[in-house]
């Protein structure tokens, strides 16, 4: 059995180190976050929203109060598409709705939250 001499085999140890390292910086930069999914349930956001604007209706006292209440679903309407706009940018990855996700994703997050209190924000 013949013997690498050390000539040929630093630079080829070198090689595999700088391959290996390479391979481990696009992982965690690449790979890794584009395996996170964002998921958002749009529809209790709505129907919660959808809720308190009702109780504000039903319990408005005069026509200015409803006005207001108008004024307010209009303005939820206009935050709601913006507000998901912005949260693929916040979270670095893919947002998709809850009723198209069958199961939990394994790398998923539950992104509710951050979109309600997007949309509830003056």
């Amino acid at each position: 059995m013949k013997v690498l001499p050390w000539p040929t085999l630093l630079p080829t140890l070198l090689s595999v180190g700088l391959v290996a390292g390479s391979l481990a910086l696009y992982d965690g930069l690449v790979v890794r976050p584009s395996l996170r999914v964002g998921v958002v349930d749009v529809a209790e956001v709505y129907r919660a929203k959808e809720a308190e604007f009702t109780q504000i209706l039903t319990r408005a006292p005069s026509e200015d109060d409803r006005q207001k209440a108008l004024l307010m679903a209009r303005a939820f309407a206009q935050r709601l598409p913006a507000a998901l706009d912005e949260l693929p940018r916040e979270c670095n990855c893919l947002v998709v709705l809850k009723t198209s996700v069958a199961g939990a994703p394994p790398h998923g997050i539950d992104l509710t939250a951050l979109l309600r209190s997007k949309v509830d924000r003056p």
